[in-house]
């Protein structure tokens, strides 16, 4: 695992003590963490997959759209938030790595230095009632 800036290390330990599912990657869109909260929608423990390129996440957690149709990766928050450097918001269905669909909403924003330099990305994200 390569060295991580203190804020990216300093975000995913305030992510393993919320409650709400997070999601953390790096400037190129590389997963490298997500928090137990996440891990009861995603299907699996982040020990068990552990890093991630963006096109094997964006796969393994299918996105689709209301009317089922997938959402191709770069229309995904995560990614907009790396492509354009601003928040993004969607609702989505996902279909974890078990098979199984979960109605979320997705809230991501950039992370970074006090440069401004861009770290990489967070997503908040929690199941919605239908």
């Amino acid at each position: 695992m390569p060295q991580r800036e203190i804020e990216v290390i300093l975000t995913r330990q305030l992510a393993s003590y919320l409650r709400l599912p997070i999601f953390i990657v790096d400037p190129h869109g590389t997963l490298i963490f997500y928090n137990e909260p996440a891990e009861a929608i995603l299907g699996h423990r982040f020990d068990e997959t552990g890093e991630m390129p963006a096109h094997e996440w964006s796969s393994a957690y299918t996105a689709t759209d209301g009317g089922n149709e997938p959402i191709a990766p770069e229309r995904l928050p995560l990614m907009i938030v790396l492509r354009q450097h601003r928040p993004a918001h969607s609702r989505l269905l996902i279909r974890d790595r078990d098979g199984d669909r979960h109605l979320i909403e997705v809230t991501a924003f950039p992370l970074d230095d006090h440069a401004g330099r861009l770290l990489g990305a967070v997503a908040i994200f929690w199941k919605v009632d239908v």
